[in-house]
C-alpha cells in the first residue's frame, strides 16, 4: 500500500508533475529552432559516420565492436517507456478525476474516453499529461543514438529509419505546441510497445534465445494499428462534437504518419518477398549461422 502510494505520488503527484507548463523560455529544447537545429544535427552526424566509415574501415568486414552499450541502451529505453507508460496512465485517470465536473458544468466531453481522443478547444499545454508528454518528447533524442549503433554495425545508413526518427520526433514536438488531442492514447500505445520492444533487445542482446518469428516487426504492426484508430476515433469526435484542440496539427500528424505507413508496407513487403525466396546454397553460408543472424539482426534494425 505504501510503495502504491509513493508511486502514484512520485509519477502523478509530485508539485513538479502537477505544476508542469510548456513554455519555451522555461522547458528545455521547446523552441521551432531547437527542433530543427537538433534533427539537422542528427542527419548531419548520420551521414557523416556512414561516409567516415566506409573510407576509413573500407577494407574491413567486420562491424566495429560495440560491447554492451546497445545492450544498455536498450534497457534503459524499456525503463523510460515503462516509466512514462505508468506516469501518464495515472495522471490521465487524476486529470479525469480533477476535471470530471468541469465536463458535466460546460459539456466538454461526456466520457473519459472522449478526452483522451478528444481535448476541448482551448486546452493549454500544462499539467500531469503534459509533463509525461514532455518526456515521451525528450527521449525521442535518447532513442536516435540507435541509429549510430546501427551505422557502426553494418556501416549502412537506412533513409527509412533517418525518417521515422525525424519525423516522431517533430510530431511528439508538434503534440505539445499545440495541445494536439488524441496524444495520450497515442504515448500510451507506443510506450508500451517500446518497452516490449526494448526489453526484447536487451534480451537479445544479453545472448538469450530470441523468438522464432519476426517479433520487433509485429510489434511494429500492432503500434500501427493502434495509430490508425486513434486517427479515426479522432475524427469521428471531431465531426460529431465540432471541435477538437489541435485539428491543424492532427492533419499535419496524419500526412506525417502516412508517409510512415507507407515506408513500413515497403519495407514489409520487401521483407516478406525475401523470406518467400528459395533458401541461399549451403556455400554462401557460414556454418555457424552467422549470415541468417545477420538477416534477422537488420530486420530489428530497420523497424522502430
Amino acid at each position: 500500500m505504501i510503495l502504491t502510494q509513493a508511486v502514484t505520488y512520485y509519477l502523478s503527484e509530485h508539485p513538479s508533475i502537477v505544476s508542469f507548463r510548456w513554455s519555451h523560455t522555461q522547458s528545455w529544447g521547446s523552441t521551432w529552432s531547437f527542433l530543427f537545429y537538433s534533427i539537422a544535427a542528427y542527419l548531419a552526424l548520420s551521414l557523416f559516420l556512414h561516409c567516415a566509415l566506409l573510407l576509413v574501415l573500407r577494407r574491413r568486414d567486420r562491424p566495429v565492436p560495440l560491447g554492451p552499450v546497445p545492450a544498455v541502451h536498450s534497457l534503459v529505453m524499456a525503463l523510460l517507456s515503462a516509466t512514462t507508460f505508468a506516469g501518464i496512465l495515472l495522471s490521465s485517470a487524476a486529470e479525469i478525476r480533477d476535471t470530471r465536473w468541469l465536463w458535466r458544468r460546460s459539456r466538454l466531453a461526456t466520457s473519459p474516453f472522449q478526452w483522451l481522443l478528444c481535448f476541448p478547444l482551448g486546452t493549454r499545454p500544462s499539467g500531469r499529461v503534459f509533463f509525461w508528454s514532455y518526456m515521451f518528447y525528450l527521449s525521442r533524442f535518447f532513442h536516435m543514438i540507435r541509429t549510430f549503433f546501427t551505422i557502426l554495425r553494418r556501416r549502412k545508413l537506412s533513409f527509412a529509419q533517418l525518417f521515422n526518427n525525424s519525423i516522431l520526433t517533430f510530431m511528439s514536438f508538434l503534440w505539445l505546441e499545440f495541445s494536439q488531442s488524441f496524444q495520450v492514447l497515442a504515448i500510451l500505445c507506443t510506450t508500451l510497445v517500446y518497452s516490449v520492444v526494448y526489453g526484447y533487445r536487451f534480451w537479445t542482446a544479453i545472448g538469450l534465445p530470441s523468438a522464432c518469428f519476426p517479433f520487433v516487426v509485429n510489434c511494429q504492426i500492432v503500434l500501427l494499428w493502434c495509430n490508425l484508430a486513434c486517427h479515426v476515433g479522432f475524427l469521428l469526435l471531431q465531426l460529431i462534437k465540432g471541435g477538437c484542440n489541435g485539428i491543424g496539427a492532427w492533419g499535419i500528424n496524419s500526412v506525417l504518419n502516412g508517409a510512415i505507413l507507407l515506408l513500413f508496407l515497403k519495407f514489409y513487403l520487401k521483407m516478406h518477398k525475401k523470406s518467400s525466396s528459395p533458401p541461399a546454397s549451403s556455400s554462401s553460408s557460414s556454418p555457424s549461422g552467422e549470415a541468417e543472424g545477420e538477416k534477422k539482426a537488420t530486420v530489428k534494425e530497420k523497424s522502430l
